[in-house]
């Protein structure tokens, strides 16, 4: 119906078209007898005008694109935006990866293109160390494409091809460093001295890259390359838990994560049991696995519960507000800068 009435009002103004341009036909006809009456040479140059119909066409383009955004499903797929500009007016480091992009809004940037090679490393490497093709990543990733797609915000500018080569590619790069978190880099195959796979003075700043808004990649997208990687399905939650492990080490506190804790995701890569105590949470991204696990609390009261530096855990004792050390590093400003713009960019996250 939108189609039609767009197109009744074109075939109403076109005809202006024949008007304009007979009158222009005119004038260039007597601009030509002057000059074969003066006998003179004249160069003019003209600037590009936009005809009439030309423009009628670019309303109508907007207006169709005001019509499919006016879905209300499109917003409620969004998950991955862009930080608003009024946020980034003052730091916009702290938004803009530094070291290595992931996802489409930062593809491509020739700051970020030296991390490539370290990226098909990773791809390389989980082919070799499980023995499988890439066409079987490629394939899983254009089926996901469409939802994928859904999860960011506005045009991305990468083709169909660009667009499953860089889930693969990114994808693939996130699970060894989650991996290699836990179990080991050396496990998976990698060198002690690489400059990358090795938990080196980079990974701080990869770590702190990887936390941005801008650079998130669906947690599904991780979820289906690591049911691939391990050869079973249903891993949905082990996902959320590596990152949790990975991203330890930005929680503004000094107390990590326990051995006991670290022990499970170990033992749950090399077995079937379900270890998935994030399975209830449906997590978006690995920003919103960090936001949930700061607002996590056990759903069983505890009787006896011990001293911690979590620093929520504040409280009033004897008349004086008691809050816990909170650990200021290099990443602390982007890391919560970020997660605020999450929070004000993602509906269902306004009643946290």
């Amino acid at each position: 119906m939108v189609a039609v009435f767009y197109k009744d009002m074109l075939s109403c103004i076109l005809p202006l078209r024949e008007v304009t341009g007979s009158e222009a036909n005119q004038n260039n006809q007597n601009h030509e007898q002057t000059l074969s009456e003066t006998g003179k040479i004249e160069v003019t140059k003209e600037s590009p005008r936009e005809t009439k119909d030309d423009w009628v066409i670019s309303i109508i383009d907007k207006l169709e694109q005001a019509d499919r955004d006016d879905d209300t499903t499109i917003w409620g797929k969004v998950c991955i935006y862009r930080v608003p500009d009024y946020l980034q007016e003052n730091d916009n480091k702290s938004y803009v990866p530094q070291t290595i992009s992931l996802g489409p809004y930062h593809h491509g940037k020739k700051r970020l293109r030296f991390m490539d090679r370290h990226k098909w490393h990773a791809v390389n490497r989980i082919l070799k160390r499980t023995n499988q093709n890439i066409k079987i990543y490629i394939d899983a990733m254009r089926e996901l494409e469409e939802k994928a797609r859904a999860c960011y915000e506005g045009l991305l500018g990468l083709s169909s091809n660009e667009f499953v080569e860089m889930l693969v590619l990114d994808g693939c790069f996130v699970l060894e460093l989650f991996r290699g978190a836990v179990e080991g880099f050396t496990e998976l195959g990698y060198a002690r001295n690489d400059p990358v796979f090795a938990m080196r003075g980079s990974m701080h700043s990869i770590q702190r890259d990887m936390i941005m808004l801008e650079n998130q990649l669906p947690l599904f997208i991780l979820n289906r390359l690591l049911e691939l990687q391990l050869g079973t399905k249903s891993q949905t939650g082990l996902v959320a838990q590596l990152a949790f492990r990975f991203f330890d080490l930005l929680m503004p506190t000094d107390e990590p994560m326990t051995k006991t804790d670290q022990s499970k995701l170990e033992n749950y890569l090399g077995e079937d049991k379900a270890f998935d105590p994030f399975a209830d949470m449906r997590e978006l991204h690995c920003l919103d696995v960090f936001r949930r696990s700061l607002l996590w609390s056990s759903p069983k009261p505890e009787p006896r519960r011990r001293k911690t530096d979590r620093f929520w855990d504040i409280q009033f004792n004897k008349g004086y507000l008691e809050i816990p050390r909170l650990l200021i590093h290099d990443g602390t400003k982007s890391l919560f800068l970020n997660l605020i713009a999450f929070e004000q960019c993602y509906i269902d996250s306004a009643m946290t």
